[in-house]
């Protein structure tokens, strides 16, 4: 395998970092955790090198490597840690935003579902491939975080 030429990287870096940024974001406790996080997906591409059918290919390489690597440091804990934290920052970020706050603070198996469907613009089937996931569980998820979300606004009298 060939190293990715420089003007590719560039290239990747430029056009979905503040995607992967955010998706990182609804599964690591601060901000810091989740600029880690992208920069060890870049780094695993520049070391691994893969080859990709399309850029749609490569979007979701990207998207599962940054879920995976989320994942993997909360798992490195070993305890709720990043759960608990999460639920912290999103309450006390009101940059944020109401909405996306509660979606943070949701399971990590609705809040990655729900940002990817309503803020990345996926479809529930290009969901479940890109998380290896039967098509009716994101269903599930996706209409369970969804439940979760109308009472977490309705307890705070969100609109």
């Amino acid at each position: 395998m060939e190293p990715i030429q420089e003007q590719d990287l560039r290239r990747v870096v430029e056009t979905y970092s503040h995607m992967l940024l955010r998706v990182a974001m609804t599964r690591v406790p601060t901000t810091a955790d989740a600029e880690d996080v992208v920069q060890d997906v870049f780094l695993r591409l520049m070391t691994h090198s893969p080859r990709f059918r399309d850029g749609e290919h490569e979007k979701a390489w990207l998207l599962r490597t940054t879920l995976n690597r989320a994942g993997d440091l909360c798992r490195r804990r070993r305890d709720d840690a990043c759960l608990d934290a999460a639920e912290s920052v999103a309450a006390e970020a009101p940059d944020y935003g109401p909405l996306l706050s509660a979606v943070r603070s949701l399971p990590q198996a609705y809040s990655a579902v729900i940002h990817l469907y309503y803020y990345e613009g996926y479809s529930i089937k290009e969901i479940a491939r890109l998380l290896a996931l039967p098509v009716p569980t994101v269903g599930t998820r996706l209409a369970r975080g969804r439940e979760r979300l109308r009472e977490m606004l309705k307890e705070d009298d969100i609109p």
